[in-house]
């Protein structure tokens, strides 16, 4: 049974109301959907209830999925506009709760504990990028997507995402290049 069979089986039993498909989906993708959720929201509670939301979003709409492209291509992009929509709603919130006493971001243990320089001027030079770039480079580079893919999760014309790529890489580079140089 190639790789696909095991996915239309496994989303026809999770049709069919089978819960054990469900844990089945998880352990097999649910890795892989909290890294890019966590990716995206930058917060590891958000991340699991974005993970959740796919997973009950999934057992609503299985029967919905096509068979156009690989299941994970359709699970990421279910994660995508889901936690943009978390993030989305978050800030609206936000907004409405004064968000001048909001103290600035404090950095992470993470970003605290990271000794190499080389890991830190990649990470700035992520964090320079937009979402929109950081996005693309995600699902290329971690989620090891094809642009096909890239562009049916984010819902964009090819040659967007292969601009977006070129320009995140190129941006990078240049990033890393000026760093070096001040050294």
């Amino acid at each position: 049974m190639t790789e696909r069979d095991k996915d239309l089986f496994l989303l026809r039993r999770i049709n069919e109301g089978d819960d054990g498909a469900v844990r089945e989906l998880y352990a097999q993708y649910g890795h892989r959907l909290y890294a890019y959720a966590l990716r995206i929201t930058n917060e590891p509670a958000t991340a699991e209830d974005v993970v959740q939301h796919t997973l009950v979003t999934v057992w609503k709409t299985a029967k919905n999925f096509r068979g156009e492209s690989r299941l994970i291509t359709w699970l990421l992009g279910i994660v995508h506009h889901t936690a943009l929509k978390m993030i989305r709603n978050k800030t609206e919130s936000l907004n409405e709760t004064a968000q001048e006493n909001i103290p600035e971001n404090q950095p992470t243990l993470e970003e605290q504990a990271q000794s190499q320089e080389t890991k830190r001027w990649i990470q700035e030079g992520l964090q320079s990028l937009s979402s929109e770039h950081r996005m693309v480079l995600e699902l290329v580079f971690y989620q090891g997507l094809s642009l096909n893919e890239v562009a049916q999760v984010l819902k964009l014309p090819l040659g967007t995402v292969k601009s977006r790529l070129s320009y995140a890489r190129t941006h990078l580079r240049g990033v890393l290049t000026r760093t070096q140089e001040n050294l």
